[in-house]
């Protein structure tokens, strides 16, 4: 019993003192007042724990200490804002968390606890970073967050989870769900592309808006070539990383939905990406580094009238794949994966990796996907042709050739 005391305490006061060394640190660096530091924060750890413990002695210990202590801050804030500009209430309220975790502590809650200052210390130190992502995302982006956050997580669990309509192809739970989960990767890359902006090289922007859309950067970045005709390898190496993060999110769209039919795709996908980070690698060593202004990639895929077009787009595509099944067999759904390649690999890949054992066999799954895939990179060469020359097309043409091959030998060893 001692040493588990022993250890409660230790706990409480190595907590206090990380969370009073960050808040120390901070205050020093940014010239402000702060009404506690290292050793104080170790007293409120101590605080905490010892009101509880009285608290199992003396009734009521514990809710009237913690409103002396809340009192105390509030005293210390009041005077903190008559005396200085500063009217943040970020230390005030790791104080009062701190003291909160040290009470948490003598009821053996050591694990949550750790998690908790961890996750704590953790939003203290990305203030900096935090400031520069507000800085970038506006109130539009914001809106269109939190009203898709709502149909996320308030209206998809009301949403049926069953085929319906006249010919019962639409499942408006499983579509919704697709649209969530590739709107909520996009997202992370437009986010990433509003924060790095010009600050970036071609190449980690591609990394980024390939999350979003490969089609877009292939566009984006071949325009920008044409402009000027120089930093080939550059343009090429961005247009390339964003193609090579299409092979990935294949595989983390079936993982959703389909671990057996993730496994079977991983040599082939594996494979491509592989080989298409070699050629970036290869064109990243022998590239002169060059910065671009901006990306092409505008619409927050967030946003309702983007989420509804997914929505549309996933409803069409699954419906679709039931009917030409049913009428065509396998080359029905082989004819909308060609079909659906020339303007997206989400929706089959999703639409696919579901109807895997339900109406389709695995093995046309993987075909299926992967002839989407092959079209959909076949359709961005013949962009960057167009729209960024022969040079630039031939050089991507060398790209997708070595990729896609890998794509297919990797299938042929598999299967």
């Amino acid at each position: 019993m001692e040493l588990l005391i022993i250890k409660q305490i230790g706990i409480a006061l190595l907590i206090g003192i990380m969370i009073g060394l960050q808040r120390e640190m901070h205050s020093q660096r940014k010239g402000e007042f702060s009404f506690a530091g290292t050793r104080t924060f170790a007293l409120i750890a101590l605080l905490g724990y010892l009101s509880a413990w009285i608290q199992s002695k003396v009734a009521f210990f514990l809710p009237v200490s913690f409103i002396i202590f809340g009192l105390i801050v509030l005293a210390s804030y009041i005077t903190k804002t008559t005396k200085s500009k500063h009217h943040g209430a970020t230390t005030e309220m790791a104080a009062i968390i701190t003291y909160i975790l040290g009470a948490m502590l003598f009821f053996s809650l050591e694990s949550y606890v750790i998690s908790l200052a961890i996750v704590m210390l953790f939003l203290l130190e990305i203030k900096s970073n935090i400031l520069k992502i507000e800085s970038h995302i506006t109130p539009e982006d914001l809106n269109s967050a939190t009203l898709f956050l709502l149909m996320s997580f308030v209206v998809l669990p009301l949403l049926p989870d069953k085929m319906i309509g006249p010919f019962e192809i639409f499942n408006p739970y499983k579509t919704w769900l697709m649209v969530v989960l590739i709107a909520g990767i996009s997202f992370i890359g437009y986010v990433a592309i509003k924060i790095l902006g010009n600050k970036k090289g071609v190449y980690l922007t591609g990394i980024f808006g390939g999350l979003v859309s490969s089609t877009a950067v292939s566009i984006t970045l071949s325009k920008l070539y044409a402009l000027q005709n120089r930093y080939l390898k550059n343009f090429a190496g961005g247009i390339a990383i964003a193609s090579t993060m299409m092979y990935l999110r294949v595989l983390l769209e079936t993982s959703f939905f389909n671990l057996s039919l993730t496994k079977a795709l991983a040599i082939p996908y594996l494979s491509a990406t592989l080989i298409g980070f070699i050629f970036v690698f290869f064109l990243y060593k022998n590239a002169t580094q060059y910065k671009i202004e901006q990306i092409g990639i505008n619409k927050n895929p967030l946003a309702l009238s983007e989420a509804l077009r997914l929505g549309l787009l996933f409803g069409l595509i699954f419906g679709s794949i039931a009917i030409f099944e049913e009428k065509f067999g396998n080359s029905g759904v082989y004819l909308i994966s060609f079909l659906s390649g020339f303007t997206d690999v989400d929706a089959i890949t999703l639409s696919l990796s579901q109807l895997t054992h339900e109406k389709i066999t695995q093995e046309t799954a993987i075909y299926g996907i992967i002839i989407a895939s092959s079209v959909n990179s076949i359709v961005k060469l013949g962009i960057v042709f167009i729209l960024g020359g022969k040079r630039l097309g031939l050089l991507m043409g060398l790209f997708y050739l070595l990729t896609i091959g890998a794509l297919f030998t990797g299938v042929i060893f598999e299967f």
